[in-house]
């Protein structure tokens, strides 16, 4: 791949983080479909699986869809966050960096979510959106690992 191809390739994953990003901040803080309602009240879960457990034993009451946003959304939400950076950026290649910024994003959030009273302050979220974050720097590991192998026998 000559260095114009790969220029072109960063440009285009950087216009996709930036308009992932706008995604993220909109459903995380205006979608009024996943109850984004400015000046609601502060809601808060300090205990680690608390909120995980529920949506997993109440499953059938809560419905699918519920179950699907609380539980996969938060991981799948966070996967291009730690796919993408480490794309763009060599210095951030590392498991640890990633898994670093990951938490703090998710954190930075969640205590938005807390002081602007949209959404709940969730540790289970933080941690699912860690996950989340962990699964796509290996995904892109992964592939970066193939695609390295691929380029040095031919």
């Amino acid at each position: 791949m000559n260095r114009k191809t790969k220029e072109i390739i960063r440009v285009l994953l950087w216009i996709f983080f930036i308009i992932y990003m706008v995604a993220l901040t909109y459903f995380l803080f205006f979608s009024e479909r996943f109850g984004r309602v400015m000046g609601g009240e502060y809601r808060y879960n300090l205990q680690l699986f608390r909120e995980i457990r529920r949506f997993i034993v109440y499953r059938r009451e809560v419905g699918f869809t519920s179950f699907m946003i609380n539980i996969v959304g938060n991981v799948v939400a966070f996967i291009p966050f730690g796919f993408i950076l480490p794309a763009i950026s060599p210095r951030n290649r590392k498991f640890l960096n990633i898994a670093l910024l990951s938490f703090e994003l998710t954190l930075s959030i969640e205590i938005m979510q807390l002081v602007l009273q949209v959404g709940t302050f969730d540790v289970d979220d933080i941690f699912m959106n860690l996950m989340g974050g962990i699964i796509g720097y290996i995904l892109f590991a992964v592939g970066h690992r193939c695609i390295s192998g691929f380029k040095k026998r031919f």
